[in-house]
């Protein structure tokens, strides 16, 4: 199923909220409140002016797991063209429920898938 990168896309709840446009569009505050704090790192290079930063196209949200209360896994492609190019970013990614009830990316799987 193609999700676009939307806002108000349904994907956009629980684990899902990570999927917003936010990174396409370089929000770094949002990201970082998303974000695990103990993986983000401390340049997320979310410029989208930046030479070479890619155009991000789409992104399919191939499999969500809420494994339990706290733990959850979404597999995703992301379609993206830097340097006149077209690549797919497969990953599995791991989020975890804070205490304060807001879901946060903690890393993923990278596949060549």
């Amino acid at each position: 199923m193609h999700q676009p990168l939307s806002a108000s896309n349904p994907c956009c709840t629980g684990p899902f909220e990570f999927f917003r446009p936010d990174y396409v569009l370089g929000e770094e505050a949002y990201l970082r409140s998303t974000w695990a704090p103990e993986t983000c790192p401390a340049d997320l290079d979310v410029d989208p002016a930046a030479e070479g930063a890619p155009r991000w196209l789409g992104l399919a949200v191939k499999r969500h797991e809420q494994r339990d209360d706290a733990h959850a896994v979404v597999e995703f492609v992301a379609r993206y063209k830097t340097g006149g190019r077209a690549y797919r970013l497969h990953e599995t990614s791991r989020f975890t429920r804070g205490d304060d009830g807001r879901w946060r990316y903690v890393d993923g799987d990278v596949s060549s898938g």
